[in-house]
């Protein structure tokens, strides 16, 4: 199954979105502090039915054989996250509220969680971002990405050396194979499709967040997260149901 979606509907959702106004970041502070990392995050409004952009719903992949993604290909609500795993703010957000949100929409299959790499921060970056793909690859890329973004995980690198200590904690079990995947055309370009994806969008900061077509910018109070996934699932059970090709 090709990951990609056409040309030309990619094309025509990146009008919508600059038309729409998604490219309107402004530098801002996140409301509860964070490590360094990035800096710029956008005002999210306190009304979480503002700012949804039905255009933006064709972002979400829902592909069921998706390495990268978490929670039932079918759920009412997707949340697309584009991240760096030099991101201070993108490791905050996989701490603090991550887990919550998993536990309280994920597995209950209302949310479904779809990674996009969007390497930011240089060659490091770019390295174990394809490091996290092959990590997928091998069915273990939430393992990989939890160990990355551990407390501290980024203060020591990921040189490779660090990548395949990374890869040995998530339980991936072919270091030769993982080895090979990280450096490999394939990952390269999953990597490069997610993060033209990003800029296309008008994103220029980690972590951004798209839920149901609407974004939200920044390491935000998990408020914010669980008040946009639940007006989404409401808006979700209350909108008539699509014809079916």
């Amino acid at each position: 199954m090709s990951r990609t979606k056409p040309v030309v509907l990619v094309s025509a959702v990146a009008v919508a979105a600059a038309l729409l106004g998604f490219v309107s970041f402004t530098a801002t502070k996140p409301s509860s502090p964070g490590s360094s990392g990035s800096s710029a995050v956008a005002e999210v409004s306190a009304d979480p039915s503002a700012g949804v952009y039905p255009e933006l719903e064709a972002y979400a992949r829902r592909d069921a054989s998706d390495k990268l993604a978490l929670g039932r290909a079918d759920a009412p609500v997707v949340l697309i996250e584009y991240a760096d795993f030099k991101c201070g703010y993108c490791g905050k957000f996989v701490r603090d509220t991550e887990p919550v949100l998993i536990e309280k929409y994920v597995d209950k299959g209302i949310l479904r969680i779809e990674w996009r790499n969007f390497p930011i921060f240089g060659e490091e970056s770019e390295a174990v971002a394809r490091a996290s793909w092959a990590a997928g690859q091998q069915g273990r890329f939430w393992e990989f990405h939890k160990a990355a973004y551990a407390e501290g995980a980024k203060e020591k690198g990921f040189g490779k050396d660090r990548l395949a200590a990374l890869a040995k904690e998530a339980g991936v079990p072919d270091a030769a194979r993982f080895t090979k995947d990280t450096d490999g055309a394939p990952a390269r370009e999953a990597v490069g499709e997610d993060q033209e994806q990003g800029y296309a969008l008008g994103a220029t900061s980690t972590p951004s967040f798209l839920v149901n077509g609407r974004p939200i910018a920044g390491a935000q109070p998990l408020e914010t997260f669980t008040e946009a996934i639940e007006a989404a699932a409401k808006a979700a059970k209350s909108a008539p149901a699509k014809a079916k090709p």
